[in-house]
């Protein structure tokens, strides 16, 4: 299966739904595998990006020819990870996990800077694979790791790969605010996780504070990477009413 473009086995209708997808720090487009079977099975035209964090190569996705509905669905810094113009272009967004600004104000603000420094300098030390496999296991939790998708972490680790979990891992630091070229009034989905131990509450409620239109759906036993939950079906139902009134 390729790393870049998805598509379903006969070709998308020129209006048909496109859907860029975007995965966080420290993950890779394999884990929209429990995805696509469905995006393809109602002929979207599904476009996948790519860190290239391990052995996957770096891929920008871009939006295709057509007036079919456009929408992003990206996980945790994902969003931020899309360029401006591609997320200006959408005309909705389902939001996993994710954020305006990563690290909130105050005590609990210093504390997570100060992990993430640390978090950057295990990245230059002698052993980082170790360091991001602890991360992806706050990232299952409370579910099992066993559940997460493959991931760049259990992989040998290059040295390109690894300057770009760093540069990655700066831009998560110093983000304060939706990601430039955010669409406002474009319809939102924001689904958050209340056992989510990578995203901190105060983060959580300021992406909702700067999106008071968006819907939100809350999985209150969810860890940060929703692994266990009916975030799929739910969150397929939702496009499907986008795609609806998209198209009414």
């Amino acid at each position: 299966m390729s790393n870049a473009l998805h598509r379903s086995d006969s070709l998308p209708r020129s209006d048909s739904l496109q859907l860029i997808a975007m995965h966080g720090w420290c993950g890779d487009s394999r884990s929209w595998d429990p995805w696509l079977p469905l995006w393809q099975g109602r002929g979207w035209n599904c476009s996948c990006g790519e860190r290239g964090y391990g052995h996957r190569a770096a891929v920008e996705p871009s939006w295709a020819d057509g007036p079919g509905p456009r929408v992003v669905i990206a996980h945790s810094l994902g969003p931020h990870l899309l360029p401006p113009a591609v997320l200006q272009r959408a005309d909705a967004l389902v939001l996993l996990t994710s954020f305006a600004g990563f690290v909130p104000t105050g005590r609990d603000g210093r504390s997570l800077r100060a992990a993430l420094d640390g978090m950057a300098r295990e990245l230059d030390g002698p052993d980082p694979a170790s360091m991001l496999m602890a991360f992806l296991q706050q990232v299952a939790a409370p579910a099992p790791p066993g559940l997460l998708q493959a991931t760049p972490a259990a992989e040998p680790l290059t040295a390109s790969g690894l300057q770009q979990l760093q540069d990655d891992l700066a831009l998560l630091a110093r983000t304060t605010g939706l990601p430039e070229g955010f669409p406002q009034g474009a319809a939102t989905l924001l689904v958050q996780a209340g056992a989510d131990r990578i995203v901190a509450p105060q983060a959580r409620r300021a992406l909702e504070d700067a999106l008071p239109g968006a819907d939100v759906l809350t999985l209150g036993q969810a860890g940060h990477g929703l692994l266990g939950t009916p975030v799929v079906a739910m969150v397929m139902a939702w496009l499907d009413q986008v795609e609806a009134a998209q198209r009414s």
